[in-house]
């Protein structure tokens, strides 16, 4: 039933009482007819034109009678002819409801390419950590990833997964220039953690290092706040005899893990400027603080996606980070 009367291929007019919804209101069923065309197998029959209503709904119990077979999985329902086994309808899960998008379907003879379509478009969301939309398109525009098809990337699709993983404040307003002219000259330094929940290797904390000039990442995973120190002389060692130079600057904010003894003479030692950002005020190491929230949104992200147990939190950034 619906309450549209634009919808309707074919329509009949006429008074044939009232339906009566949950919350036992009644609507007023202005006539009945179908919608679709039954050439390209979209037709469904007896549709009702319902006074007021707000909804399209679909019976699955009558399309049940009329000989359709239901399926249904946590992501998608497919709605087919017992017979001939064609696929007549896909609906996709948005919450907690099943909706049939019948204005944008496309007609093909080959329903299963239909399916790969659909199913392209989340696949690549999903192999690019639920990045935006915009930025698949531009990848897919500029041919910057290979193998990635040629397809439209819509930004008008919600995924439930994103929704749920990316609730967050506003964003801190970014500067609209890198301050540095070289790599290692400015490290962004923060610790991640405790986690609730530990990972498969025993650790509770990520320790991130970003380099201003490549925003290049680091991530070394801890069990205990104070393994920060030796992580950071092991990472610096690593990266200046692979950069051939120096690290210059690191900043962090006054957390214990930072503010310490050993991290004071290790600097002195070795010519290296520590620079604190200023109680409670976060925006001042915000390109590490960025970079965190970023991972920790796709590690949520990806969880709620997968439905893998929390211990694989922290492995889900390996795949996008070096450790």
């Amino acid at each position: 039933m619906t309450g549209d009367p634009s919808k309707f291929s074919s329509m009949e007019l006429k008074n044939e009482g009232f339906v009566t919804y949950g919350d036992n209101n009644k609507g007023k069923i202005l006539g009945h007819g179908n919608i679709g065309n039954s050439s390209s197998s979209t037709l469904i029959e007896n549709v009702l034109l319902v006074e007021g209503l707000k909804h399209n709904l679909l019976s699955i119990s009558q399309l049940s009678d009329k000989g359709f077979k239901i399926e249904f999985d946590n992501t998608c329902c497919l709605i087919c002819d017992k017979l001939t086994k064609e696929i007549r309808f896909i609906g996709k899960r948005i919450d907690n409801i099943f909706m049939l998008d019948l204005e944008h379907l496309i007609i093909i003879s080959n329903t299963k390419c239909l399916i790969t379509k659909e199913d392209n478009i989340w696949l690549w969301h999903r192999k690019a950590a639920h990045i935006h939309m915009d930025h698949l398109n531009k990848l897919s525009r500029k041919e910057l990833v290979i193998g990635l098809p040629k397809i439209k990337f819509s930004k008008d699709k919600l995924c439930d997964a994103c929704q749920k993983g990316k609730q967050v404040k506003a964003s801190f307003k970014s500067k609209n220039h890198i301050s540095t002219s070289r790599p290692l000259q400015l490290i962004h330094m923060d610790l991640f953690g405790p986690s609730r929940t530990m990972s498969l290797g025993g650790n509770y904390f990520g320790l991130f290092m970003v380099d201003d000039y490549s925003r290049f990442t680091w991530v070394m995973f801890l069990a205990n706040k104070s393994e920060v120190f030796n992580a950071f002389k092991k990472f610096a060692k690593l990266v200046q005899n692979e950069k051939n130079t120096n690290i210059t600057s690191i900043r962090s904010d006054h957390g214990g893990e930072f503010q310490n003894i050993l991290f004071q003479k290790y600097c002195e030692e070795h010519d290296i400027n520590h620079n604190f950002s200023a109680p409670r005020t976060p925006q001042q190491n915000g390109v590490v603080e960025m970079k965190n929230r970023s991972l920790e949104e796709l590690a949520r992200t990806m969880l709620n996606e997968t439905k893998l147990p929390k211990y694989f939190g922290l492995m889900q950034l390996t795949q996008h980070v070096m450790c």
